[in-house]
């Protein structure tokens, strides 16, 4: 359990930091020049392939076994901090409102976005396991 608790863990560390960066960057510079939509567009592709390589390292450095239960439960434990730490972010250092943060994910970007964490959040199930022969 511990080798899954520290895989999901500097997984989603490694990819909420990066999503920090690029969110600030989408936000700032990119958002009021094409909107929200198209900088959620243009961000999503380059989280997406950076959890492909993220998860695959944290799979491989911690050994999580290639079966559905370790590779779920990583898979989940991903999903929690990443629920937790969206919503702490959005209430403590923007000042939203619990349904200010959670409503967000109504608008299209926001649906995008949250389609694209799921994907992520998945990942630990489909990345580095091999085919039975």
């Amino acid at each position: 359990m511990k080798r899954l608790l520290s895989a999901a863990t500097v997984y989603f560390l490694m990819l909420f930091a990066l999503g920090f960066v690029l969110g600030t960057v989408r936000v700032l510079f990119v958002a009021p020049r094409i909107g929200a939509l198209g900088a959620t567009l243009a961000e999503v592709p380059l989280m997406l392939i950076a959890a492909f390589f993220t998860c695959r390292w944290a799979i491989c450095r911690w050994q999580v076994p290639p079966t559905l239960s370790a590779r779920g439960t990583m898979a989940l434990l991903f999903l929690v901090l990443l629920a937790l730490f969206e919503t702490l972010v959005g209430v403590a250092l923007f000042g939203r409102t619990l349904t200010g943060t959670w409503s967000g994910l109504a608008t299209p970007a926001g649906l995008i976005g949250l389609i694209a964490q799921a994907i992520a959040a998945l990942l630990p199930i489909f990345v580095g396991r091999t085919r039975r022969q």
